[in-house]
C-alpha cells in the first residue's frame, strides 16, 4: 500500500529533486549529470572479498549521487527508480562490455550466451533449451524485514527500470529475481568488511527452479543501488555460480545419459540419490566453479569514490 501511495502522491503533488532539493524536478540537470554523466568504471573495494566478481559502477557514492539513493531507499522516493535505472544501465553496458573483451588468459569469457569451459559448449545439444541470450539482471535481495520496514525493494525496482532502459536502447534484458536469504542476517550498518563476509556468509541461495532460468539465459549481471564493501555482491555471485554449476552438470549428464541408450537405471530411490550426487560432483569437476564464474559480471548504481581509485594508476 506504502508504494502505491506513493506512487500516486508522486504525481499529484509537486517534486522536489532527490538529490540536492530543487522544487519541481525529481533530478535535476546538475544531479543527473554526476549521476550519469560520467562514464561507468570498474571498481574494487579494499580489501577485496573473495569471489568477488567485476564490478562496475556509474558513479561515485557522495553528495547528489548519496542524496539520491538515500532518498529512493530509505524515504520512498520511487520517481528516482528511472534515473538510477538508467544510471545502472550504463553500469550493465560497461560490464557486459568488458566481459566481451577478455576472459581470463585472454580468452572471449561468454560467447553468444553459452558456457564454454575448455573446447566444450553447453547449449540445446546438451540437452538444455537455451532462450533468446537476454541479459539476465540478478538483484541482490533486501530481507523481508527491509522491505516492509520500507515499503519497496529498492535493488528490485532500480533494475527493472535499469532493463527498461536497456530494451529501449537495444539490448534484450530482464530482471530474474531468484535470490533468497537462506537465514537472518544482522544490520549490515556499523560492521567492518570482515564483519560484513562473516555476516553473509552461506547467507544466500537460489530459488527452486531459479538455476535452470539461469544456466539457460544470457549472460549473467548481479545488480544492487551500492556497492561499499563487496560482501553483498561476492555473496549473490558464490550463490549464482553454484546454482549455475549444479544446472551445468545436470544439463551434461542428462545428455550423456540419452546416449548411453541401454544403460542400467537405479532400482531404488537411495541408489538414484547416491548416484545422482556422484555425477554431479563428476561434472562439477569437469566443469570447474571457475568456468561458470567467468560468465558472471556485476554492476551498481554506486560505490565509495576511493573504489575508483584503480582506474587512475
Amino acid at each position: 500500500m506504502r508504494g502505491w501511495w506513493q506512487d500516486l502522491t508522486d504525481l499529484v503533488l509537486p517534486a522536489e529533486c532527490g538529490g540536492c532539493g530543487r522544487p519541481r524536478a525529481v533530478l535535476c540537470p546538475e544531479c543527473r549529470a554526476a549521476l550519469s554523466g560520467a562514464a561507468p568504471s570498474r571498481v574494487l573495494p579494499v580489501p577485496e572479498p573473495r569471489g568477488l566478481p567485476v564490478v562496475h559502477a556509474a558513479a561515485p557514492y557522495e553528495d547528489e549521487v548519496r542524496a539520491a539513493l538515500l532518498a529512493h531507499k530509505e524515504r520512498g522516493v520511487l520517481t528516482l527508480a528511472a534515473p538510477l535505472g538508467t544510471a545502472l544501465a550504463g553500469a550493465v553496458r560497461a560490464a557486459l562490455a568488458c566481459r566481451q573483451e577478455k576472459g581470463p588468459g585472454g580468452r572471449p569469457a561468454r560467447l553468444d550466451g553459452r558456457l564454454r569451459p575448455g573446447n566444450r559448449q553447453l547449449g540445446p545439444e546438451s540437452g538444455r533449451a537455451m532462450t533468446d541470450g537476454a541479459v539476465l539482471l540478478v538483484p541482490v535481495p533486501s530481507s523481508r524485514r527491509a522491505v516492509r520496514a520500507r515499503g519497496h525493494d529498492p535493488a528490485r525496482r532500480i533494475a527493472l527500470a535499469a532493463a527498461g532502459e536497456l530494451r529501449r536502447t537495444g539490448t534484450s534484458a530482464r530482471v530474474l529475481g531468484v535470490l533468497r536469504q537462506r537465514r537472518t542476517v544482522a544490520d549490515q550498518s556499523g560492521l567492518n568488511s570482515r564483519q560484513r563476509l562473516g555476516n553473509l556468509a552461506g547467507a544466500l541461495e537460489v530459488a527452486a527452479g531459479g538455476a535452470r532460468f539461469l544456466a539457460g539465459g544470457g549472460r549473467v549481471v548481479v545488480v544492487d543501488d551500492l556497492m561499499t564493501t563487496g560482501a553483498s555482491l561476492a555473496e549473490a555471485a558464490r550463490a549464482v555460480r553454484a546454482a549455475m554449476t549444479d544446472a551445468y552438470a545436470a544439463a551434461t549428464w542428462e545428455a550423456a545419459e540419452v546416449r548411453r541408450a541401454g544403460e542400467r537405471m537405479p532400482e531404488t530411490t537411495a541408489e538414484a540419490t547416491a548416484t545422482g550426487s556422484i555425477r554431479t560432483q563428476a561434472v562439477r569437476g569437469m566443469l570447474g566453479m571457475s568456468a561458470v564464474g567467468d560468465l558472471i559480471c556485476a554492476a551498481v548504481v554506486a560505490a565509495p569514490p576511493d573504489s575508483f581509485e584503480i582506474n587512475r594508476n
